[in-house]
């Protein structure tokens, strides 16, 4: 499994918000443990597309800071269970935006349903620490679409 936990941004304002997607086809390594007979995404990656989602908020304002990493997760809440190919719908408000920390309040949703939330804690990592090679895909392009 990739760590790429977004699949799509549908809408972003940098440094504001966003909201992105993500579905996880039962072909899935994980699945295979998690729980057999009953599949469904852990709750850790839940967290994980959340925190991906801010980070494309916060990211997208390319400021010399670098790129935002999570540092923290405070009142995660698991609600119902989300299964093999459903599509979770992520959303992610920056609601502090300061120079060494932002603070964001995500929801995932399936169908309308909230099925997690969390308050996560953002820290920011220097761009000359990364891969040369390193790009954020998903972000570059929505980006490019925007300027087109």
């Amino acid at each position: 499994m990739r760590f790429l936990l977004v699949d799509r941004i549908i809408s972003l304002e940098p440094g504001r918000k966003a909201e992105a997607e993500k579905s996880l086809p039962i072909s899935e390594e994980l699945f295979r443990d998690h729980f057999p007979g009953f599949p469904v995404v852990p709750g850790v990656l839940l967290i994980e597309m959340m925190g991906q989602t801010a980070a494309k908020a916060l990211n997208a304002q390319r400021l010399p800071r670098g790129n935002a990493m999570l540092g923290e997760v405070r009142n995660a809440r698991f609600r119902q269970w989300v299964k093999p190919d459903e599509v979770i719908r992520l959303s992610a408000e920056i609601e502090k935006n300061q120079e060494d920390f932002a603070i964001s309040k995500c929801q995932a949703s399936v169908d309308g349903r909230k099925v997690g939330s969390a308050e996560l804690l953002f820290f920011f990592v220097p761009i000359k620490q990364f891969a040369p090679e390193y790009r954020d895909e998903i972000l570059e392009d929505f980006l490019q679409g925007m300027q087109a």
